[in-house]
């Protein structure tokens, strides 16, 4: 029988910050076990609340009249989007050819979210080279300035102050060269201690194939970074022998080996199942040497795109920077896995004179092991935010509408809202994650809610008033707590909400009706193991949500 406290703040809507920049267009915007009780929560969940719209106009805010039409060319194809091109999947093959919604303005305009980050219009998936720089939040981003499905990719660009209200530049950079005419797909900064920037990016060439170029600021005084150069001498490094021409992608921040040499991952695989990152060393940016060996492989995990590496302190509360190395500090080793689409990491050791990683735990390895997010979440990089000493995460949010639906709407994809990572010193085995502190910033009034017991099976309406954008904290208290080496049949978030453990699920129901027949449960999911402790899954079940999802 859980007991729940839960307090919910009413959010300003972030519209109402945001502003025109340069004359662009404004966008609308576990806790351990104690005694024989178990503590699971303090968890924010950002959402939005459906509210029912009467009168809704009949006529969408479709961007192109031919979109139906262009759409209907697209449900027949025979593999998702991207796959021909050399990357992961960027459309839902399950939904090709399912019939559209049929949206309406007011639909649009409440699917949209509030702020989390989102383009004003076309298609965006994974972050590029975020970076803190005079001031500024950069984030960049992989754009389709054209459309609202995957293609023609670009880097977007924006800056904030807040990493909240987001203001939009111009395009940072475009495809018209050889080494990337196909596409300036997904890249990383890193910051020289002289204060210069470099960037490095994966460039589809005009025979397709996958090439790592430099790009850095034309004029590091401007806080904006408005233009970026491409290295005449592009490209920088070429997939090596026995690697695949269109399996080499992704380089990683920049990281200082003792030596004075700058090392980069890039990730790869070998007979086709063995996902690999690679290491290249260099002194300068334009010269890269590839390195004995690999950083790390995992078999039977396929093509790592988005390697991400980088230290964490065990016993700290701040960040590191990704030069960190020494006594107290551990490695991330993060990959995404092109085969299943899921974000995995691990945390371990790294060898600065070898440059071998090797995993704490080599059950829960890279690929097989922890999961960044058990959502809809992938392709995601962190950055080391000197300004406040933070190590912060982003993560793209691919929704499952349909191409047909996307073009309709003339938008496609979401950011999560940021987190700070830190390593948990109490498991030992996991990466903390919490949204950025300025997300409190939004906060209005509250409303609590104390002692409320919570019987199995039964549902306790909350009262919370009238509001558009909700932040919500909850803490559940398992009241009885009976641990046994029994280990419950199915794990992660099994069949979702209905799927009973052990001691659960139990969390809160999001976007529903008064009926309940529309509803999305974000929930907590305790689980028995076979040695007798405790695993808890933080979970949401979207098989009876209709047209809105949540994210953090």
């Amino acid at each position: 029988m859980p007991k729940m406290e839960a307090s919910s703040s009413t959010s300003h809507d972030p519209a109402l910050f945001h502003a025109p920049l340069l004359h662009h267009p404004r966008r609308r915007s576990s806790r351990p076990l104690k005694g024989f009780a178990v503590i699971i929560g303090s968890v924010v969940f950002l959402l939005s609340l459906v509210i029912l719209i009467v009168n809704q106009s009949p006529e969408p805010l479709a961007s192109n009249p031919s979109s139906v039409t262009e759409a209907g060319s697209y449900s027949m194809a025979a593999q998702p989007r991207g796959i021909a091109e050399g990357v992961s999947a960027k459309s839902n093959p399950s939904l090709f050819d399912k019939v559209g919604f049929n949206w309406t303005n007011a639909m649009f305009y409440w699917q949209r979210t509030a702020y989390h980050f989102q383009p004003q219009k076309n298609w965006m998936n994974d972050p590029d080279g975020p970076l803190y720089h005079k001031g500024w939040y950069h984030l960049f981003y992989q754009y389709n300035p054209d459309s609202a499905i995957w293609g023609n990719i670009t880097w977007g660009h924006a800056v904030s102050k807040d990493l909240i209200h987001w203001f939009y530049l111009p395009l940072a950079m475009v495809p018209d060269q050889w080494y990337d005419i196909n596409g300036c797909w997904t890249g990383s900064a890193t910051l020289l201690p002289d204060g210069r920037i470099v960037m490095l990016y994966t460039g589809s060439t005009n025979d397709s194939v996958q090439v790592q170029n430099l790009a850095y600021p034309a004029n590091l005084s401007d806080p904006l970074l408005l233009q970026w150069l491409k290295y005449p001498g592009n490209p920088v490094v070429v997939p090596p022998t026995g690697i695949e021409d269109e399996e080499f992608r992704d380089p990683t921040t920049a990281w200082l080996g003792p030596d004075g040499s700058w090392r980069i991952a890039v990730g790869t695989r070998f007979n086709t199942t063995i996902g690999t990152a690679l290491v290249f060393q260099t002194t300068n940016f334009s010269d890269y040497e590839l390195l004995d060996g690999v950083l790390h492989a995992v078999p039977g995990t396929g093509m790592w795109e988005c390697v991400d590496f980088y230290p964490v302190a065990i016993n700290g509360s701040v960040g590191l920077d990704t030069t960190a190395l020494g006594p107290g500090i551990k490695h991330v080793l993060k990959a995404s896995l092109d085969d299943t689409k899921v974000d995995h990491y691990a945390i371990g050791t790294y060898d600065m004179i070898t440059d071998k990683w090797t995993p704490d735990n080599p059950e829960e390895d890279v690929g097989i092991g922890l999961k960044v997010d058990y959502g809809r979440y992938y392709a995601s990089k962190t950055f080391f935010d000197q300004s406040k000493q933070r190590r912060i995460l982003y993560g793209w949010v691919n929704e499952t509408d349909s191409e047909a639906d996307d073009l309709e709407k003339g938008w496609a994809s979401i950011q999560t809202i940021p987190r700070s990572v830190l390593y948990d010193n109490k498991t030992g085995t996991h990466l903390l994650q919490w949204p950025v502190e300025e997300v409190e910033s939004l906060r209005l009034n509250a409303t609590v809610f104390k002692d409320v017991v919570v019987e199995a099976g039964s549902v306790v309406p909350l009262d919370i008033g009238t509001a558009t954008q909700l932040d919500i904290l909850a803490e559940f208290e398992i009241e009885t707590l009976v641990l046994n080496s029994t280990e419950d049949e199915v794990s992660d978030c099994g069949d979702g909400a209905v799927d009973r453990s052990t001691y659960g699920p139990f969390g809160v129901l999001v976007i529903a009706d008064d009926s309940l027949s529309e509803l999305t449960p974000i929930y907590f999911r305790p689980l028995n193991t076979s040695d007798g402790s405790l695993e808890t899954y933080f979970c949401a079940d979207e098989t009876r949500f209709a047209l809105f999802y949540i994210c953090i």
